[in-house]
């Protein structure tokens, strides 16, 4: 065994030497570039020198201090429903004998791949204080009355985020950690007298600690740079958090880039914290679930099944129906939102959009950029994952500690540091206005959730499985490919989901790398956006919606070929 251990540290060691210098020069070098450009400014004598002025401006910016406690609030109000919702969900899928979980792991799926902007308008044409059809209804049967729906406001921008992808990212991150888990824990305590509830939230959730810190923090991350559903729903009631403030330097003309850094750089403050204490938990308590004696269990929900299942299958249907049927519908308006029209629908919007060359031409790229990035995420994170927590490797601290790094910097920050290091890096600077930056960019955006969903169900495999595969001649490779990979199946099906995902729609990561040559269709749509012609918006949101599910059903029938599970 010793022997084994000599053979395969030798290669483990140099590819992790690898994916750390990989890490140093993507993530470091970038975040250096941003904390040498918030000390950049202009000098009385008009020259260019480090001063802190960038720093005096962003902290007595006007508003800041409201910013704050808006980012804060609106996250603690989201995370305190959507969290425990979530873990309830992936429990009730994962772990019961509800009918119907394939329906409402698809209804869930479907939901976490809805674009957020042109759902947005979905929302926004159900519930605008004037014009919404929901008003419209209730103004038909109860006579003209004061709106009773307005979603510009907190709770507006706060159901926007439930009702998009908070609880459904949530699920998606939790439900192959529910799934991986051993059966034989619940049985021992049902045996023990606790209920199917208490086992829920005194035995299983306990023992899923890594995967849900990690599903929280996440998502509190996301919360902290959230910019399109704010940038929308905020504006019209004075409604600003860090990331649209940050937006709003940016856009400045000329714009304080310095300041926008220092405030990029305060998140990544507020989130140290927060990643040394996931990291320790993980690494000081014993979270294995999966074992050579593995067995899974199903409970029996009794009564309460069918009561469930409709209250999930609704909710389910609220949220991806609903918003994509007014989608659509908003796609075929003559005038967005308006009903009073001589004529109201019609088909030009869409004869427009695909004839228009640069829609094809943006297609082509996101196709592109999205294949690309989930193939070499595949490769990359699983391998940072394994690294950092199964071997020895010095320096696997800090390359657990880069990977987090991009997770914790809005992306228009991240995409402007990665913008200095493509124009001065000589070896870099070929790469700008081709399609190979925004590949890096969207694996980039993608390392810290694909790595940290790997790595929260990689501490559930028991050692003895590889140990095992060792002792009858296996060599490492083999160990990864015929014993961890299929283990880790689920999991690594979500990752390259994400990371597709993350590529068709991401916005901010990719806006100021975009270029006429590399423009991908959510830049398309932020154009349509930005020039108020929302019809097309949506029509380009119906597309990015699509691919990605098309994405979705062709991974899942590879996996069944594979013979992994998905459900």
């Amino acid at each position: 065994m010793k022997a084994a251990g000599r053979r395969f540290a030798l290669p483990r060691h140099a590819g992790g030497a690898l994916l750390l210098f990989t890490l140093l020069v993507l993530v470091a070098y970038p975040l250096i570039l941003l904390v040498y450009g918030s000390f950049l400014s202009d000098t009385p004598d008009q020259s260019r020198g480090l001063t802190l002025a960038s720093w005096t401006n962003a902290l007595n910016s006007p508003g800041m201090a409201s910013a704050l406690a808006n980012t804060l609030k609106r996250s603690a109000v989201t995370e305190l429903i959507a969290l425990p919702a979530a873990i309830m969900i992936a429990w009730l899928v994962a772990r019961t004998d509800m009918p119907g979980k394939k329906l409402l792991d698809t209804l869930l799926w479907v939901a976490f791949f809805l674009p957020a902007l042109p759902v947005l308008l979905g929302w926004i044409l159900l519930f605008d204080p004037d014009f919404g059809l929901a008003n419209q209804f209730v103004a038909k049967i109860f006579g003209p009355r004061e709106p009773l729906f307005n979603i510009y406001t907190f709770w507006g921008i706060v159901f926007a985020h439930m009702a998009s992808r908070s609880i459904a990212a949530k699920y998606i991150f939790l439900v192959p950690a529910f799934r991986n888990f051993d059966g034989a824990l619940e049985e021992a305590s049902i045996i023990a007298g606790y209920g199917t509830l208490r086992t829920l939230w005194r035995i299983v959730v306990p023992m899923l600690v890594p995967a849900i810190m990690v599903t929280a923090i996440i998502s509190l991350v996301h919360s902290l740079e959230s910019f399109e559903i704010e940038l929308i729903l905020g504006a019209p009631i004075d409604f600003y958090v860090f990331s649209t403030r940050i937006y709003r330097l940016i856009e400045q003309s000329p714009p304080l880039f310095g300041a926008a850094t220092v405030l990029a750089l305060a998140v990544l403050a507020v989130m140290l914290p927060l990643m040394i204490w996931q990291q320790r938990i993980v690494s000081s308590r014993n979270f294995t679930t999966v074992t050579s004696h593995f067995r899974p269990r199903v409970l029996r929900l009794g009564r309460a099944r069918l009561p469930v299942f409709a209250l999930l299958a609704a909710l389910s249907l609220a949220i991806t129906i609903v918003p994509t049927t007014c989608l659509v519908m908003g796609t075929f308006m003559n005038l967005f939102g308006k009903f009073d029209l001589d004529v109201v629908w019609t088909l030009d919007h869409w004869s427009h959009v695909f004839g228009d060359t640069e829609t094809l031409a943006a297609l082509r790229n996101t196709l592109i950029m999205g294949v690309a990035a989930a193939g070499l995420g595949l490769l990359w994170f699983p391998a940072i994952a394994y690294v950092t927590d199964r071997t020895n490797m010095p320096g696997r601290i800090l390359l657990g500690l880069l990977a987090w790094l991009p997770a914790t910097l809005p992306g228009i920050i991240l995409g402007l540091g990665l913008l200095w290091m493509f124009l001065t890096t000589p070896l870099l600077a070929g790469l700008y206005g081709s399609i190979g930056v925004l590949i890096i960019a969207v694996l980039i955006a993608a390392l810290s959730t694909g790595v940290q969903l790997i790595r929260s169900n990689l501490v559930q495999i028991g050692r003895e499985l590889e140990e095992a595969s060792y002792i009858t001649g296996a060599s490492w490779f083999t160990t990864f490919r015929r014993i961890m990979m299929p283990l880790l199946g689920p999991v690594l099906l979500t990752v390259a989901l994400l990371t597709f995902n993350s590529a068709a729609r991401n916005v901010a990561g990719v806006a100021i790398l975009a270029t006429a040559s590399n423009r991908p269709l959510a830049m398309l749509q932020v154009d349509y956006m930005v020039d108020g012609r929302y019809e097309p918006a949506a029509i380009v949101g119906v597309l990015i919606v699509g691919m990605t599910l098309g994405m979705a059903i062709v991974a899942r029938l590879i996996a069944r070929r594979l013979g992994i599970r998905t459900h």
